[in-house]
């Protein structure tokens, strides 16, 4: 049976080794083997283990009940991201930054950063978004706190290997929204730069050297459209983000040049764009 470090693990499932220690550490989930140094090794059962586990967790169980779940020792319940969402809500409310900031790294830690991200952070912040005055203060300072995670991850990031990748907004976005990519961006191995301010005219022809994530809303513009067009032609690596991405791989513009950017879809949230040409009817 082969055997795997925690690098290699978290390279073929997609998850932060510090997610993996949690795991082992505090809930006793996987039992790895030690070389003499101490280091980790996961076989292929631990391997299987750590998918079962992260097919509950997509599911929303928490993971502080995926050990008896393995064990067969009670059934799933739902709810494991509400719980999570009510934690950090009550601390908030309760005004202890602190606890907050404790919550997030725990949270981050226990969670893949997809997971943690799309199923608890983005959820509590339209929360806060629906609301008066004061609970738009408590999104401001969740976003605070948020940023300050980012740069954590992004940091941490730049200390392993990984693909340079620049983050920037077009047009009117939530810019908060960019520090959420950023973090999932990171623990999938990228060592990210973020452009923070949204741009209407970005110049993305001097970030060539760089994978470039572009975070857009709503429907492009048919200027919008033919801009990525020509960014894509002069060969730059360009990953669209947010609902503009939704929409264009949805199919709801039509093509209206002889060459259009091919939508690839990767997951719900973006696209990735290659050139692809038309065929013309026709010829043959």
């Amino acid at each position: 049976m082969s055997l795997y470090s925690i690098g290699e693990v978290a390279r073929i499932c997609g998850i932060n080794p510090v997610t993996l220690r949690a795991w082992q550490r505090r809930y006793g989930l996987l039992k790895p083997q030690r070389t003499e140094g101490g280091h980790r090794l996961f076989n292929d059962d631990d391997l299987d283990t750590i998918r079962t586990i992260l097919s509950w967790i997509n599911r929303g169980i928490p993971v502080g009940q995926v050990k008896s779940l393995l064990e067969g020792k009670v059934e799933a319940l739902p709810g494991g991201w509400s719980q999570g969402e009510h934690r950090l809500l009550t601390a908030l409310q309760d005004g202890r930054s602190n606890k907050v900031r404790q919550l997030i790294i725990e949270l981050g830690r226990e969670y893949p950063a997809a997971s943690f991200v799309n199923n608890i952070l983005r959820p509590l912040r339209e929360r806060l978004s629906s609301g008066d005055s004061r609970l738009l203060m408590m999104r401001s300072q969740l976003d605070g706190l948020i940023i300050e995670h980012a740069v954590m991850c992004m940091n941490a990031a730049r200390k392993r290997p990984g693909t340079p990748a620049t983050l920037t907004g077009w047009g009117h976005t939530d810019s908060t929204e960019l520090w959420l990519e950023a973090i999932v961006r990171c623990e999938e191995g990228m060592q990210v730069e973020i452009l923070p301010v949204p741009l209407d005219e970005p110049h993305l022809e001097n970030l060539s050297g760089s994978q470039i994530l572009l975070w857009s809303e709503g429907k492009l513009t048919q200027i919008q459209r033919q801009r990525l067009l020509n960014w894509v032609e002069q060969g730059l690596s360009i990953i669209l983000l947010g609902s503009s991405a939704v929409i264009l791989s949805a199919g709801e513009d039509e093509p209206h040049e002889e060459s259009e950017p091919a939508l690839l879809p990767h997951d719900e949230s973006h696209t990735i764009l290659q050139m692809v040409p038309l065929r013309k009817e026709g010829k043959k």
